[in-house]
């Protein structure tokens, strides 16, 4: 069984990584900065105007360590990862069961009834935390019965599209609650929620909430790969190339659970302030420097979360649960399972 490891994320502007030995060694101006064993790392994330060598490049490649460059404010650039593992006979019944429309729409149907499954779970935690605050209480729990009804609708979805568009309806009642998952009024007026923003962020939440998402998929794509899974071909995610479909795919069912119940987690404990973000002159909001450690640590730290899989019934930990889904996808295409059983957050 695979052993959650760490994940080395570098975001010193400058920096340059060798390899010495048995390790990674992080160089700024020409001085060892750190230096940590190649066995101890799971994957390495590069922010910015950071550089690799070509035999640290070829030692993660060997060692099954993925190496993503990002920009500096998180936006995905490429990776590079090693040949890929597993049967090929694998890789060959996912391109088949991917393009028959039956089992795309299976497949993606239950993606989504999870998705909204653990969305609508995240809204009922907080109506527990916000006992004795009527006003949030009634608008989560509003956010969480639309949810209810959405789930109820997506069981009877009957096309791909109708799936998709069950999904984004869902979205948007799920995201018109967010600003109810913040526990006081100077949070919400700091941190208040209008739309969902990407490409560029508008707002702190949605610059905070992308950037995790940046982080999950990282750990998805390479869970995908790491099993040898075609992490671009996908079952609800439109093939595009250069498009990870299947990690976006399997991210989906961890997007509320594992990013978003971390950023607010984040915002209400006051580990994240309103003064950790600026704005651009183009509209776009981005993290500092201090506040982006801050969430990488953080993130980090919660994938040491112990928990018990749904489905496996195992005792695991948080990090681990890309993996856990990969493989069980696995299990599935290979005819071990008799469908794909998704991540539901019994919370």
């Amino acid at each position: 069984m695979k052993v959650h490891l760490n994940t080395l994320y570098v975001t010193t502007q400058g920096s340059y990584l060798a390899r010495r030995g048995e390790t990674v060694q992080v160089r700024v101006d020409r001085k060892s900065r750190a230096q940590l064993p190649l066995h101890n790392l799971e994957g390495i994330v590069c922010f910015g105007r950071v550089a690799c060598s070509p035999a640290l490049l070829g030692a993660c490649a060997d060692r099954g360590v993925a190496i993503s460059f990002l920009t500096e404010n998180g936006r995905f650039l490429a990776s590079v990862r090693g040949a890929s593992h597993g049967n090929v006979l694998v890789r060959r019944r996912q391109y088949r069961l991917a393009d028959d429309p039956a089992v795309a729409l299976d497949v993606a149907r239950r993606i989504v009834l999870a998705k909204v499954a653990n969305s609508r779970g995240v809204l009922l935690r907080a109506i527990r935390d916000a006992e004795g605050d009527p006003d949030r209480v009634a608008d989560l729990r509003s956010a969480a019965n639309r949810l209810s009804a959405s789930i109820h609708e997506l069981r009877g979805a009957t096309a791909l599209d109708s799936t998709r568009g069950l999904e984004g309806e869902a979205a948007v009642h799920y995201f018109g609650a967010f600003d109810a998952l913040l526990s006081n009024a100077s949070s919400r007026e700091a941190f208040g929620f209008a739309r969902r923003s990407r490409r560029p962020p508008l707002d702190p939440i949605n610059a905070l909430i992308s950037f995790i998402y940046t982080l999950l998929l990282h750990d998805v794509r390479s869970a995908c790969e790491a099993v040898g899974l075609d992490a671009c071909v996908g079952f609800l995610h439109a093939d595009r190339p250069g498009k990870p479909s299947l990690a976006l795919d399997m991210m989906e069912e961890l997007r509320a659970y594992v990013a978003d119940r971390l950023a607010y987690s984040l915002i209400n404990r006051r580990q994240v302030l309103p003064d950790g973000f600026r704005r651009l002159d183009n509209g776009a909001v981005e993290m500092s420097d201090a506040t982006r450690k801050a969430v990488l640590v953080a993130y980090q730290q919660r994938k040491w979360d112990p928990l018990t899989h749904p489905f496996l019934g195992e005792k695991t930990l948080l990090g681990m649960l890309p993996h856990l889904q990969s493989l069980l996808l696995v299990r599935w295409i290979r005819g071990d399972l008799d469908a794909y059983p998704p991540f539901l957050w019994k919370g």
